[in-house]
């Protein structure tokens, strides 16, 4: 009789939870996974991801390749990766990550020349593609979907959020880094965990549990008490060093969560509960193109020493759809700010924008008191026309507008400008700007609709 030896478990360790994340967080966590995989079992392997992408990410990414045809990628691409792509290549640490946005195979030629540069042997890179839906041959599919809502519209991206299986796939095929667009973010964990595993595409169980691993591991330090701290309330040790995360998952999708050695942060039974609620809107069914997870009777065990099992993960079948996200052109912001301070500083501020609602007829202000009131308000001004004046000696003034007309958007920035002389007593520091407007809709299409496929362009890279 022949004995099977278990398969072990897998290293994931995040690098990035978003685009501007720390570009020197990588460098811990590579560490780390050194480490582990020098006392750990013989066929362990580790992976490398960064989670780059937003809602409206994909959209600037596209805006970025219209000015140049060699833009489009994660523009921190070279200072995330560069101090560590030596040193994953010579250890087997393979790397996925969704820093392609709106041009992976941009974004894989330029990691094939920092290899060069740092004279690594030439990696394997695949690149995912399919998301991309922006291309005018494929606009009938959108216009079947959202109907009227196109008429008009000055698409910028298109793109759908697709899932594991091409990673897996191109894994499975050799690749030592994978470039991808828009794929969901737990997505770069699951791709991983299939490859390595070999679970197959409808294993829901096993699925659903490594997406709820890769949940926990997207926004990065997140889950290791970045977002999480609260002085005196969730108090968080050395946050200026906060670290990032590192899954070990099992042959049957459940993970431990821990961090990087040597850095700072948390990860308690408290920041996993936080970071595996966070942006699920139903716990029995978080919906992702590879699974639908359900986390209502799961499990958040702490075993110490910055280690925490989660368990009882469920999983069902996956959507018959993908979700679409369509951004485009939605005219001007126009934004000016001015400061008052000394007595009567908040009357004063309150003036100001009395005379700009006067001067700006036409345009709907939106009104912020800051210092006095201002994440708490809201566009109409109901709020601050209820907030009494509190006598405060230091406050700056924001107003805001949207308008579809540039002109129209710019009279809000020269007004703030006129305050100098033409408004209340004192005024100063004023800043103003304006900005292209992006919109967001979202759809749904048929899996069936949306072909997705990696290739492996390792040759011939320039």
């Amino acid at each position: 009789m022949t004995s099977t030896a278990p398969i072990p478990p897998l290293l994931i360790g995040c690098a990035a939870g978003f685009s501007g994340d720390r570009t020197d967080a990588a460098g811990p966590v590579v560490d780390t996974l050194i480490a582990r995989l020098a006392e750990g079992l013989p066929g362990q392997r580790a992976f490398l991801i960064f989670e780059t992408l937003a809602e409206r990410t994909l959209a600037v990414a596209q805006l970025r390749r219209r000015a140049d045809p060699e833009a489009g990628y994660e523009p921190l691409l070279d200072a995330m990766l560069r101090p560590v792509l030596a040193r994953c290549l010579a250890h087997g640490i393979r790397i996925v990550s969704n820093f392609g946005a709106a041009n992976p195979r941009a974004a894989a030629r330029h990691i094939a020349r920092m290899a060069r540069e740092l004279g690594a042997a030439p990696p394997r890179i695949a690149v995912v593609e399919g998301d991309d839906l922006s291309a005018p041959a494929q606009q009938a599919l959108l216009r079947e979907a959202l109907g009227a809502q196109m008429e008009g519209m000055r698409l910028v991206s298109a793109n759908a959020y697709i899932g594991a299986e091409p990673i897996a796939a191109a894994l499975d095929a050799g690749a030592h880094i994978v470039v991808c667009g828009r794929v969901a973010d737990p997505s770069l964990t699951v791709g991983p965990a299939m490859s390595h595993f070999g679970w197959r595409a409808d294993d829901w169980q096993r699925l659903g549990r490594a997406t709820m691993a890769g949940h926990l591991l997207e926004c990065g330090a997140q889950v290791c008490g970045g977002y999480f701290a609260d002085p005196g309330f969730k108090d968080v040790p050395r946050l200026a060093q906060v670290g990032f995360p590192i899954a070990e998952i099992d042959a049957d999708g459940g993970c431990v969560i821990g961090k990087a050695d040597g850095t700072g942060g948390l990860v308690s039974a408290a920041s996993v509960t936080e970071q595996l609620i966070y942006e699920v809107h139903d716990p029995a069914a978080y919906l992702t193109p590879d699974v639908v997870a359900d986390i209502s009777e799961a499990e958040v065990e702490p075993l110490g020493a910055d280690r925490v099992a989660l368990r009882a993960v469920r999983g069902h079948a996956r959507p018959g759809h993908y979700k679409v996200n369509v951004c485009h052109e939605g005219g001007w912001l126009a934004e000016g700010e001015i400061s008052y301070a000394g007595p009567r500083a908040e009357t004063r501020a309150r003036l100001a924008a009395e005379v700009l609602r006067e001067r700006l007829e036409g345009l709907v202000l939106r009104v912020d008191l800051i210092g006095a009131l201002s994440i708490l308000g809201d566009d109409t001004g109901r709020a601050l026309a209820a907030t009494p004046d509190t006598g405060l000696r230091d406050v700056r003034l924001r107003v805001a507008a949207t308008h579809a007309d540039r002109a129209e958007a710019e009279r809000l920035g020269r007004e703030v400008m006129a305050l100098y002389t033409c408004g209340p007593a004192g005024g100063g520091g004023v800043r103003s700007t304006l900005t292209p407007r992006l919109n967001t809709l979202s759809c749904l299409l048929p899996r069936e609709a949306v072909p997705v496929r990696f290739e492996m362009i390792e040759e011939g890279l320039q």
